[in-house]
């Protein structure tokens, strides 16, 4: 489960949500430090920062002997947008990018610490994820709100996204540049979806309805509410709520 201290609308010092992307493979050796990292962020060592991590497989190393079974074309496909959009001339692994708006090698704990000071720094929008459970028919529901959109923020509108992931996962690769090695994730991504537009000066309020893959653990899910800046700018809003499991999903 995601550690996060206890909070109260009257705390004097609310915590501050960052969202964490690192791209990464398990196809790719200098990979492992990263994924250590970011369980490591996972864990909430920051004062001040809920960090809400999430682990996007990309499948472009699929190809030197191990397909890593948690990759996409749209982990990889988002991680060139990034790429397009903060000047870079390719794309690599492992890459972190905090808040949609700085990017840096994964494993680099000196840049990561300058990334996440900066994005203390930033206004960030409420979001509220509540009642996430897995009901008959492998299906994910939850509820999601948000405060409205201030034209402070310098947005005319944010893209809301819904995001599921694995709390935790792990491999035993056989092949590859990680060959023999057990490598272990969390906050692995299996679904990013946009679900709606937040408009300036408006709320928005929506049920969340997710069909999960078959096979899924529902015991071992994290569902994940993030705003971001349209054309995969910086992100203003992000939650993230450990999904339960109702008694007709279990029964």
């Amino acid at each position: 489960m995601v550690a996060r201290a206890p909070e109260s609308s009257a705390s004097p010092d609310p915590r501050t949500p960052v969202l964490v992307e690192l791209f990464t493979s398990e196809g790719c050796s200098s990979c492992p430090p990263a994924d250590a990292f970011l369980q490591k962020l996972d864990r909430q060592p920051i004062a001040r920062a809920e960090m809400i991590v999430l682990s996007e497989h990309v499948d472009y190393w699929n190809h030197i002997g191990w397909k890593d079974p948690y990759s996409s074309r749209f982990y990889s496909d988002r991680q060139s947008i990034y790429a397009k959009r903060l000047g870079l001339d390719s794309v690599y692994t492992p890459q972190m990018v905090v808040d949609g708006t700085s990017e840096f090698v994964g494993s680099d704990a000196a840049l990561a610490d300058k990334a996440f000071a900066k994005a203390l720094t930033r206004p960030k929008l409420a979001v509220r994820l509540s009642s996430a459970s897995v009901g008959a028919a492998s299906v994910l529901q939850a509820h999601l709100e948000t405060d409205a959109l201030p034209a402070s923020f310098g947005l005319r509108e944010a893209d809301v996204y819904v995001t599921v992931a694995l709390n935790r996962a792990e491999s035993q690769v056989a092949h590859g540049e990680n060959a023999g090695r057990t490598l272990a994730h969390t906050a692995v991504v299996r679904s990013i979806v946009k679900v709606g537009t937040l408009r300036q000066g408006q709320t928005f309020a929506q049920d969340i309805q997710m069909k999960l893959d078959p096979g899924t653990d529902a015991h071992n899910l994290r569902l994940i509410a993030f705003l971001q800046e349209p054309g995969q700018g910086r992100v203003v809003g992000a939650d993230v709520e450990i999904v339960g499991t109702t008694v007709a999903a279990r029964n």
